[in-house]
């Protein structure tokens, strides 16, 4: 059966590579990474390309026909695996770099591109030099992070101090400080070909992934383009000049950005498959498998979108499920309380906690999107405050 190396394990995309019968071979970190079922070996660091070429190596693995990432963090090796084993897809690292590096993606982007003043910080660079230069108020980050880990909104020297103890070691491009940006997150999903956005949909986060990060909630809405058209307009008018201007390979995009008045400001960019369950909302909303492209483009094939609805009969959201703040839920809560699509929720005293804090899901849609908006503010209320 043709093999496809995936760094980074997902029970969706597995599906989805099973589906397209092909025989996965995963790269994890996590000790619990991937089933004891399906074939893999584990590195302590996915960045590390030469770590991981180095297990893949001594598994003497045949017929591979493919390489991609689940993760942020690997997609800069997995292009260096396309590029040993001579391997479809894209296989030139640095032109990743500039998804990966906040500060070279930042800085290779056209002016007309509204964004945040961003900097690397080199070793011993003062809170002063940085404040005087960005603001009293600005945001220390990992230069090539995900997921809002480590990022931190700086207002005192203190805070400052308090954030580079975060990053061990010494290096003057591990860090970048940007200029602080205001205002809820949209976000959008798409597919990139032929230097043309192929295709696409709009997002919004209930709260912002730093925020999420920090024990809120990580929640999630499909946006009706009938009802946004400007700010479509305008997202997709970015998502040219981002993914041209910085030479994006054929490739799944995730762009998140920043809504200030009637303004978009660009946060960031990632070529990798969407997190959370934002994938399978677009597909129950729109029929677009953003997995099945990511594995059509990691075959050198071009991605199918035959079953592509224009018009959905339904906007779909998620909320990743929590503990709640105080008291105690089960699923059957949840079930009573709100019509789901889709429910699970464990509420065992070892539930594993993924992500998040995240226990469970829950799926829900409407035709109506501000209605679909109002049922996950109420869904994630509900399970922060415990039902109360």
């Amino acid at each position: 059966m043709p093999r496809m190396i995936v760094i980074g394990y997902r029970d969706d995309l597995d599906q989805a590579l099973r589906r397209r019968g092909l025989d996965p071979f995963y790269v994890v970190q996590d000790p619990n990474g991937a089933p004891a079922d399906r074939q893999s070996c584990r590195v302590a660091d996915f960045e590390n390309a030469q770590e991981v070429l180095r297990a893949v190596l001594a598994r003497r693995l045949d017929d591979v026909v493919g390489a991609l990432s689940v993760h942020e963090m690997g997609v800069f090796t997995a292009a260096c695996l396309r590029q040993q084993f001579n391997l479809p897809g894209n296989a030139d690292p640095r032109t990743i770099l500039s998804f990966r590096d906040k500060y070279l993606q930042k800085s290779g982007l056209p002016p007309e591109v509204r964004r945040a003043r961003c900097l690397h910080v080199p070793t011993g660079t003062s809170y002063r030099r940085l404040a005087d230069d960005l603001g009293e108020r600005f945001v220390i980050k990992p230069a090539a992070g995900a997921g809002a880990q480590r990022t931190s909104i700086i207002h005192s020297a203190q805070e400052y101090e308090d954030a580079l103890a975060l990053f061990p070691g010494a290096s003057d491009v591990a860090i970048v400080a940007e200029s602080f940006v205001d205002g809820p997150e949209v976000f959008i999903d798409g597919i990139w070909e032929r230097g043309e956005l192929r295709w696409s949909c709009m997002s919004r986060y209930h709260e912002a992934p730093f925020d999420a990060a920090r024990g809120g909630t990580m929640a999630a809405w499909v946006l009706d383009r009938t009802l946004h058209a400007g700010l479509f307009r305008q997202a997709e008018t970015i998502a040219h000049q981002v993914l041209g201007s910085l030479r994006a390979p054929d490739c799944v995009f995730h762009l998140e950005l920043f809504e200030e008045d009637t303004d978009l400001t660009f946060g960031e960019c990632a070529v990798r498959i969407p997190g959370g369950l934002s994938p399978r909302a677009n597909k129950l909303t729109y029929g677009v498998d953003l997995f099945d492209a990511e594995i059509s483009l990691a075959l050198g094939e071009s991605p199918s979108l035959t079953e592509r609805v224009e018009t959905p009969e339904r906007f779909y959201g998620y909320v990743l499920l929590r503990r709640p703040d105080s008291g105690h839920l089960t699923q059957d809560d949840f079930e009573r309380a709100f019509q789901l699509d889709e429910i699970h929720y464990d509420a065992s005293p070892d539930a594993r906690v993924g992500p998040y804090g995240l226990v469970g899901h829950a799926m829900v849609s409407d035709p109506d999107e501000s209605k679909l908006e109002k049922t996950v503010h109420e869904i994630v209320r509900f399970n922060v405050t415990g039902g109360a």
